[in-house]
């Protein structure tokens, strides 16, 4: 019986230390420097790297300790309707065969999981801004594999929403 008492000790501690993640260690990140007037959430720890293709900006935010890591895309803007292009980058990413389902959906982005076999299940965002006369798409990092949790993290980083 003590090493039962011993064992749920062990549970809840680690369940409350998980607590500790990415999002209570997140500050605002304003990403003007880098030719982007857009403020996000991110970890204190992250490194930034900006690019550019003749086309578009290409940023990458990551903090590895924090399962953090951010793609951000800015592109010139060829609609000001935020549907069509939720709706064009919705299409694409359903049209992977990897594809599994949304798992949440809002009017500027959504959360979808990619099952690659029984036991691989990786979940990615796409949020998506116009300002001006820019297109700006935030999406997980091109390389890697994400929680759920991880993910709602970032979605909620790139909306700027603190809590």
């Amino acid at each position: 019986m003590k090493n039962h008492y011993l064992m749920l000790a062990v549970i809840f501690t680690g369940l409350f230390a998980c607590q500790n993640n990415a999002a209570t260690k997140l500050k605002e990140l304003n990403l003007l420097q880098y030719n982007i007037p857009i403020t996000i959430m991110a970890p204190d720890s992250a490194k930034v790297v900006a690019g550019s293709l003749s086309f578009s900006q290409d940023i990458t935010i990551k903090s590895p300790e924090d399962n953090f890591d951010l793609q951000i895309f800015a592109y010139d803007a060829t609609t000001m309707d935020i549907a069509t292009v939720k709706a064009s980058h919705l299409a694409e990413i359903k049209s992977n065969a990897y594809f599994s389902e949304i798992i949440e959906e809002e009017e500027a982005g959504f959360i979808y999981s990619m099952v690659f076999d029984s036991t691989a299940t990786n979940y990615g965002f796409k949020y998506l801004k116009i300002q001006g006369d820019k297109e700006y798409i935030f999406q997980t990092g091109l390389v890697g594999n994400f929680g759920l949790d991880d993910v709602k993290v970032m979605y909620k980083a790139v909306k700027n929403e603190k809590k």
